[in-house]
């Protein structure tokens, strides 16, 4: 897959063949977004186009909204480009979302963006919008093309319920992993490094990996999930208990910082260091505050139990 920026004002020229290009912001790649690259796919093949997405960088809250920005994201941008070169694309566009791109006029963006870039073809969920005051939408850009096919995708509904980013950045924040990962067609992924943590997990006898994310995702509510974790290195997969929170029973909740600690089932090498990824299945309880070291241990070999039963249903 080949990735370029395009920078507002647009200078450079087009070298690349003609494209069939699916665009929007896409934040999580869910099974909507899915469904509008999957359209482009076809048209692409059917037409002998290359296939294309463009999408935008940051997200537009941070330019149009900045009191309430979306700064971390299901997709953070590397992730995005490993998932879109996984389905295929040939061109990624990367469009800096900026104040002065805010401002271009709709019929500015289809010359430059679209009739200047050798697109065929634009295919964009009913809902997109586009130039100054997001004035443009998907009825516009059909009466307006110039040089190229529209093509509008219809929502898609699980049980009637639309499928949206908005839904499963709520339903990370309560703790409904399953309803996120129904929405997304696969389990919700955070990708980071394994750092040096508190090592006390060890002295109870469940030592953890400590990861960091490397990106800015959204994170799931703090509690005890159901995980499985992949080594990079290896790509071997293990199953796990995870615990993303702040330690109440350790620490003073206002003054720590959130980590996400992995207790890796049938493991005991050291990663530190390595790259990893961790995909969420499901929540087992809140994090909570124990009266004692004992109590903490009986519960987490309690999750542990619970994880191992929730795994085995994969």
């Amino acid at each position: 897959m080949i990735t370029i920026e395009m920078n507002h004002p647009i200078e450079s020229h087009y070298n690349h063949p003609e494209l069939a290009l699916a665009i929007g912001f896409f934040d999580g790649l869910h099974l909507g977004h899915q469904s509008v690259i999957n359209e482009m796919i076809k048209i692409a093949e059917q037409k002998g186009l290359k296939k294309a997405v463009m999408t935008f960088d940051p997200h537009p809250s941070v330019v149009l909204n900045p009191e309430k920005k979306r700064t971390d994201y299901l997709t953070p941008l590397q992730e995005k480009k490993n998932i879109l070169e996984k389905m295929g694309i040939d061109y990624l566009f990367i469009v800096p979302f900026t104040s002065s791109f805010a401002q271009m006029e709709e019929r500015t963006f289809i010359q430059d963006y679209f009739t200047r870039n050798k697109v065929k073809h634009v295919i964009a969920g009913f809902d997109f919008t586009y130039g100054k005051f997001g004035k443009g939408n998907m009825l516009k850009l059909d009466a307006d093309k110039d040089g190229f096919e529209v093509t509008a995708v219809p929502k898609l509904a699980i049980d009637n319920e639309k499928i949206s980013t908005t839904q499963i950045r709520e339903d990370l924040q309560t703790g409904a992993i399953k309803h996120a990962n129904a929405q997304l067609g696969r389990a919700y992924k955070i990708t980071g490094l394994v750092v040096q943590g508190e090592k006390r997990g060890r002295t109870i006898g469940f030592p953890t990996a400590n990861v960091m994310p490397n990106e800015e995702f959204v994170l799931p509510r703090l509690g005890v999930y159901a995980v499985t974790l992949k080594r990079e290195s290896t790509g071997i997969t293990y199953q796990g208990v995870c615990n993303i929170g702040v330690k109440p029973t350790f620490h003073d909740p206002e003054k720590s910082q959130v980590s996400i600690e992995v207790n890796i089932f049938d493991f005991n090498e050291s990663i530190y260091g390595e790259r990893v990824e961790v995909e969420w299945h499901d929540f087992i309880r809140p994090e909570q505050k124990f009266d004692g070291i004992d109590a903490l241990i009986n519960q987490i070999n309690q999750d542990k139990q619970t994880a191992i039963e929730i795994l085995a249903n994969l």
